[in-house]
């Protein structure tokens, strides 16, 4: 596959491009070094300090507290490809120095074990993350070595990596076992791709294989430690939990952990495509389509419950006890992704789209200073204040969590957005993402420079310049939007007769490309109420308001409390005007709507042969993942309609 590097320049995520350099990452920094006041500690880089026998103290925090700092070196690595910051690059080699000086002699590394006892490594793999922490340590390495051509960190992962190698697999001695949290999996294959060492390619796909087999690895290991856990009653959950009821190529239907499935997912794509596996590629096709058909809300988020932080069963999506951590819509977008590099098609481009612009920007604020780890699609704060079903739901965003696995979570996939942007199949580009960027790639010698500029989300116009030093053969292809119905493309001018050329969602343009040939697109944009699955409990009869790729909701702010009681005519039109006044700009939808009379209702609880009276209102709707971005409040995506 052709190396892409991709430079945003956008309108929309220009912003968040520039937030989590100047903003996201000094901050997370800070709060990893307990620098921010009135926010959760975290004392993640202070434990690697008294791991590597500069200080003296206690551990704290999560078993996995190494992981904020792996996934904050990831999220710098990715800055720097674009935007080079020696003052940054410094900081993080000093970080670098201290995680090798915390390294053991054997290459172990994970500050919880070296400081608590090295005696109980690897002898509770079900709850203590040991794998999961390797795993986001070798993506930082990874992404700062791509980034900065050092090799300090992956040296360090390759270390810890030929340990592993050493204690898991089937040869006697080793331990038979498998990761309690995934992430591991898809790490080891980037280390793979990155090294060329097949041990730790065979190692992913060892984890993958060993799962779900009979007897149960966590029953035998449970026994050896004398039946004890570490996070009382997990054991409860049973092995649905982390998809160790089955062996991966026979699971069909997403369940347990939300954030551990997907990244399951996504290392079972990566092993399919390096190994050839079509087995293990149609299990993620089933795994794909119960998650988007079935199980997936209308914001990209997914998991429906509090307890496991889970799927439950297919259609149960309620949207005010719903937990849609950020974390696992971004596992759903690394899912897609590698969907996509397996076979370009553009319901898995989507669906990433849905997630990014929806789940996943909504786990920020807009000064990128707090986070959601529960993204719900239906907030009362006097409800999360007193109701203890929804205790987990949090009317505003947090500074940081004790759990803070969410917050560097979304600095590392947006510093890394330009991934996302384009691929390579064969001898076609594709076109993943409408974002304003331009980037380079070499096909065949040929140096190949792509252009895109474009207002999207709020416009549809898109246009592609190629810029070529010799003409070249090849496939350009642009995505049809699943939103859209009257997409148009054109190059240099003349109209292409899409339903010639459209292939799985794609427009492929094959010809002979000249320097500055350009392909304009044209995808109209209208708001548009999208329904629910009668089967959806939560939403039938109800409708929820999209423009474009973006979901927008209620806020009590701007139409009152109790927005329970709005109903949305089927008649009433819908009004788009861009307010650019109003949270960093945005496309705010107006309509006709009617609310009901509480104060007609009396002091009745119950009335019997009554009805409801309502009063015209006019409804303001803004994009979902901008709500509490002024005052708290109530916030409603599915409204009734009349």
């Amino acid at each position: 596959m052709a190396k892409l590097k991709v430079k945003i320049n956008d309108p929309f995520w220009s912003k968040y491009d520039a937030l989590v350099r100047d903003v996201v990452i000094p901050y997370q920094r800070d709060v990893l070094n307990d620098n921010v006041a009135d926010a959760e500690p975290s004392s993640a880089i202070r434990n690697f300090r008294i791991a590597a026998g500069e200080e003296v103290g206690e551990y704290y925090g999560m078993v996995f507290q190494d992981s904020d700092v792996a996934k904050w070196l990831e999220a710098v690595a990715y800055s720097l490809e674009n935007h080079p910051n020696p003052e940054l690059e410094k900081e993080a080699d000093e970080i670098i120095d201290l995680i090798g000086r915390a390294q053991q002699p054997d290459g172990y590394l994970n500050t919880y074990f070296i400081i608590n006892g090295l005696d109980k490594r690897w002898t509770n793999l079900h709850e203590c993350h040991e794998l999961y922490c390797a795993g986001h340590m070798i993506e930082a390495a990874v992404a700062y070595y791509e980034a900065t051509g050092k090799r300090k960190l992956l040296d360090i992962v390759c270390k810890f990596a030929d340990h592993m190698d050493s204690v898991f697999g089937p040869e006697e001695g080793k331990i038979k076992g498998y990761p309690g949290h995934q992430e591991i999996e898809l790490a080891l294959v980037k280390l793979y791709r990155v090294t060329g060492n097949k041990r730790y390619l065979n190692l992913a796909k060892y984890f993958l294989d060993e799962r779900g087999k009979k007897p149960y690895f966590f029953d035998i290991e449970w026994e050896k430690r004398g039946k004890k856990e570490f996070w009382p009653g997990h054991r409860s959950r049973g092995p649905e939990y982390e998809q160790s009821h089955l062996p991966v190529r026979e699971q069909t239907e997403a369940v347990g952990h939300a954030v551990r499935a997907v990244y399951m997912y996504s290392a079972m794509v990566d092993v399919a495509m390096e190994t050839g596996d079509e087995e293990l590629l149609q299990a993620c096709r089933r795994l794909w389509n119960n998650i988007v058909y079935k199980r997936m809300y209308i914001t990209g988020a997914i998991g429906s419950q509090v307890h496991g932080e889970s799927f439950t069963f297919d259609y149960d999506l309620p949207n005010d006890t719903v937990y849609a951590e950020t974390c696992a819509a971004i596992g759903l977008v690394f899912f897609a992704n590698r969907m996509l590099q397996a076979e370009p098609k553009s319901q898995y481009a989507d669906v990433m789209e849905r997630a990014l612009y929806n789940g996943v920007i909504s786990g920020m604020s807009l000064d990128g200073k707090r986070f959601f780890y529960v993204n719900p699609l239906e907030v009362d704060p006097e409800a999360c204040e007193k109701n203890g079903n929804m205790e987990h739901v949090k009317p505003v965003r947090q500074k940081w969590f004790a759990c803070a696995c969410c917050p560097p979570n979304v600095a590392r996939l947006l510093a890394s957005l330009g991934h996302y942007i384009y691929g390579v199949k064969d001898d076609t580009i594709y076109t993943h993402l409408y974002i304003g960027s331009s980037t380079e790639l070499d096909m065949g010698g040929t140096r190949i420079g792509i252009t895109q500029n474009t207002n999207y989300p709020w416009d549809g116009k898109v246009v592609i310049t190629i810029n070529l030093d010799v003409s070249k053969e090849l496939g350009l292809g642009v995505r049809i939007p699943g939103w859209c119905n009257e997409a148009k493309v054109s190059v240099n001018g003349e109209q292409v007769d899409l339903a010639k050329v459209t292939v799985d969602g794609y427009a492929i343009i094959k010809r002979n490309w000249q320097d500055g040939d350009k392909v304009e697109l044209d995808l109209p944009m209208k708001p548009v109420r999208m329904r629910a699955n009668p089967l959806v409990k939560a939403d039938i009869g109800k409708v929820a308001i999209q423009n474009g790729p973006i979901v927008y909701c209620l806020e009590e702010v701007d139409n009152g409390p109790n927005l329970h009681t709005i109903v949305l005519p089927k008649e009433a039109e819908l009004e788009v005007s861009y307010r650019k006044d109003l949270l960093g700009g945005v496309n705010v939808i107006r309509a006709q709507g009617e609310k009901a009379m509480i104060g007609e209702w009396g002091s009745a609880l119950y009335k019997a042969n009554t009805s409801i009276e309502y009063q015209s209102i006019k409804l303001t709707f803004i994009p979902y993942y901008a709500w509490v971005n002024r005052e708290p409040g109530e916030m409603l995506v599915w409204i009734r309609e009349k």
